[in-house]
């Protein structure tokens, strides 16, 4: 099983990087997102300052989504799709693969470049280090939540829409701890590990039951 993980992980990589644009797309949207903030509510430092950590992940959950419609469609399309409902390799470990893959391509990123986007919204040390370490433990949940939608639209043409109609309301516990860690790391009344580790324990629920539901959604194609 493992080498069967590993095998579809290294693919899926292999294609990121032919492919390219995924992850950048996400940091460049996530950065217009960021940048665009103090010209909608003002560039007062205390409002910026507190407003930050909810803007962060505002835009670290819609830049995750982009790219995220094209997570099985790619296969269905070329026939990989079928020849993985065909192998001996169970489909919710080829689900958990593809989604491992796109989260060190596309949300891994988002993670690493949010303390220089921070620094833009006001975010102290402290608060920084609170979105990286709350972006870590929780954009897995939204890449596994989202496989559910791609597996849901993947025979829809521009399902884009139809996708993020779906993963936004699963996806909203995962912003209301992510963001609650993140201003709580800044100075919050409530202690950070709290929700910090809320958030962990989404993330490895998503981790068990999504692969299976996307699963399940694969196999009524």
């Amino acid at each position: 099983m493992t080498s069967a993980f590993l095998t579809v992980y290294l693919r899926e990589i292999r294609i990121a990087r032919r492919l390219g644009g995924s992850g950048s797309m996400g940091v460049v949207f996530f950065l217009t997102l960021v940048t665009i903030t103090p010209f909608a509510v003002g560039p007062d430092p205390n409002l910026l300052a507190r407003i930050g950590p909810a803007m962060l992940w505002i835009s670290a959950l819609l830049a995750s989504l982009l790219g995220l419609d094209r997570l099985f469609q790619a296969d269905a399309e070329d026939g990989s799709l079928d020849q993985f409902h065909l192998s001996h390799t169970p489909l919710e470990l080829v689900v958990l693969a593809k989604c491992a893959a796109h989260w060190t391509t596309a949300g891994l990123p988002l993670a690493l470049a949010s303390p220089l986007f921070g620094l833009m919204l006001q975010q102290d040390g402290a608060a920084l280090l609170g979105v990286v370490a709350s972006l870590l433990a929780g954009t897995p949940a939204l890449t596994l939540i989202g496989a559910i939608g791609a597996a849901a639209t993947v025979t829809l043409r521009r399902g884009g829409l139809l996708l993020a109609l779906l993963v936004l309301p699963l996806a909203i516990p995962v912003l209301i701890f992510g963001v609650s860690a993140a201003t709580a790391a800044a100075g919050g009344t409530v202690p950070f590990l709290t929700p910090f580790a809320i958030l962990c324990a989404i993330s490895l629920v998503a981790l068990a039951l999504c692969p299976f539901a996307a699963a399940a959604a694969l196999r009524q194609l």
